[in-house]
């Protein structure tokens, strides 16, 4: 099973950006399709994007479509979301996590810790 760990969150102005990494260990990432998943405070945990294991497929939630990049590099094991115009709606712990398939996007491994974002009017 994969551990991995979040970081890049942080307090951002609404427009602003963030990058946010998630650092995997194990020898078999590249075996995973992954995603981000946020939870904002009061609401259920949601699929923000996922990416195939060799990184030429994507998904992305409507919310943050033209606005979000996933991307990995199997050879740093680590996945990565780009963030940009942030908005206040945003606001969530980011999660990474291996899931089933692109099509089904169900998380399938341990969650870490998260990385917290905060997005201010």
């Amino acid at each position: 099973q994969v551990q991995l760990v979040e970081s890049g969150g942080g307090l951002v102005q609404a427009g602003g950006s963030l990058r946010l990494s998630c650092a995997a260990s194990g020898r078999t990432f590249s075996s995973y399709t992954m995603g981000w998943f946020r939870q904002a405070p009061g609401k259920e945990r949601e699929i923000v994007a996922c990416i195939s294991r060799s990184g030429g497929g994507t998904y992305y939630v409507d919310s943050v479509k033209g606005r979000f990049t996933i991307s990995r590099d199997n050879a740093k094991n680590t996945v990565y979301l780009q963030m940009n115009n942030l908005k206040p709606e945003d606001t969530a712990v980011y999660y990474c996590n291996a899931v089933d398939t692109m099509w089904t996007r169900m998380p399938i491994g341990s969650w870490g810790q998260g990385t917290q974002v905060n997005v201010s009017s």
